[in-house]
């Protein structure tokens, strides 16, 4: 497979996901760049906006073992990744397995489980394997989890620490659909479930084969200085507490990277990191108690962040050649 195959294969799988989800392509666009990164995804809205019908979606159209968990207060750890139950008939302890074992992992309402549980994926989301009574099980490729969580509702709720929304590649918001998309969301399902009619449009085998090549998309050195530059910014912002990390850095590389393949490029460009750039880094950061009451909140902060610092002007479309 080239770099060039990818992006024939990401439209395939967005058009079938269009025959599901109306309108989002900018929600679509930031879940494969996920997928082919094979970082994992926290989606953030209010109940009934399509999360988990996306996750299902995605499971559905590459052919991927996909497990849902609900996340609740009395939910425990070994719930999420399995318990050793000793065999009485064979007179030896066998591991069973639990949901986190499968590709694409829906971790539902994530916040609602005690911080217990939720740093129960920690491992398989960092290090794609999970280790229980000090056996290391692995989790077979590709491994994504998408977590969702109601930003409005707090009680009853564990507020995820900073370090596990560190672990997520990148926050998404879904929003209401528009008037026109609200329309034919009605008419699409009036009748019928369009998931149920969906067809695996790509191999599990063909996006790990993806996974594993698109880094080798061309870097220049301007856009590492650019991303640098950017969180340089973040970290003497008077309105940020703590800054994007060396981790946030490379998530924002590899996520330009991403974009840049999606897009059709063998290149990245300063526009893959501006455009990527929110979603990446907002979650990340630690912020002024006072920001919440600010207009615009954390993202006008993000906004003016990527205003603020000075965009590369080197001929990028010379690196097509």
């Amino acid at each position: 497979m080239q770099i060039s195959d990818i992006k024939p294969m990401m439209d395939r799988i967005k058009r079938e996901i269009n025959k599901v989800i109306v309108g989002k392509e900018q929600v679509i666009d930031k879940l494969l760049v996920s997928l082919l990164a094979s970082r994992h995804v926290l989606l953030e809205d209010v109940p009934g906006t399509g999360k988990t019908l996306l996750a299902k979606t995605l499971a559905t159209v590459i052919d991927c073992q996909f497990n849902r968990i609900q996340f609740t207060p009395d939910l425990l750890p070994s719930d999420v990744m399995g318990v050793t139950i000793f065999q009485q008939h064979k007179g030896t302890f066998e591991f069973q397995k639990g949901p986190i074992f499968t590709h694409i992992l829906l971790a539902d309402e994530i916040n609602r489980a005690t911080p217990r549980t939720q740093s129960s994926l920690l491992e398989g989301m960092e290090e794609q394997q999970v280790t229980v009574d000090g056996i290391t099980y692995p989790l077979e490729k590709p491994f994504l989890v998408i977590a969702t969580q109601n930003p409005i509702e707090s009680q009853g709720t564990f507020p995820l620490p900073e370090a596990q929304l560190d672990r997520f590649f990148i926050k998404v918001n879904l929003g209401y659909p528009e008037k026109e998309e609200g329309v034919e969301i009605l008419k699409r399902f009036r009748k019928d479930q369009p998931l149920h009619n969906l067809s695996a449009v790509v191999t599990r085998d063909e996006l790990v084969e993806a996974q594993a090549i698109f880094t080798d998309v061309e870097v220049d050195d301007a856009i590492y200085q650019y991303i640098i530059d950017i969180a340089e910014v973040t970290r003497n912002h008077e309105e940020i507490v703590i800054g994007l990390s060396p981790r946030g850095t490379q998530a924002l590389l590899r996520a330009s990277q991403a974009l840049a393949v999606i897009r059709g490029r063998s290149f990245v460009t300063p526009d893959d990191v501006k455009e990527i750039a929110p979603a990446v880094i907002e979650h990340r950061l630690v912020y002024s108690p006072m920001i919440g009451r600010s207009a615009g909140g954390t993202s006008s902060i993000i906004k003016s962040i990527l205003e603020k610092v000075e965009v590369p002007t080197e001929d990028f479309k010379e690196l097509q050649a």
